[in-house]
């Protein structure tokens, strides 16, 4: 499978480089884009969950680096959720 990652940088300026087991990511995310905190989370959830599931259907596991990622970037936003106008801008896939 294709691997890729994705770089954000959330609300205090800090960037991180995120995991995905499968090119999905880019169906939900686009480079240059600035997507309020709920809904980046939804939609990275929502397309690691695919990515996953795709390495479940192939190898018949799920992927445990994207829900590790996934995690990380919960626990990450987790820190600006107290801000309601709170933006998450997606930088570039790799």
């Amino acid at each position: 499978m294709p691997v890729m990652h994705f770089h954000v940088r959330w609300p205090d300026a800090s960037e991180t480089r995120c995991y995905s087991p499968s090119l999905v990511v880019q169906d939900f995310l686009q480079p240059g884009a600035r997507y309020p905190l709920p809904d980046f989370l939804a939609r990275t959830r929502e397309a690691l969950g695919i990515a996953s599931e795709r390495v479940r259907a192939k190898y018949g596991f799920a992927c445990s680096q994207a829900m590790d990622q996934l995690v990380q970037i919960e626990e990450i936003a987790g820190r600006f959720a107290h801000q309601p106008d709170a933006e998450v801008a997606v930088l570039a896939f790799d």
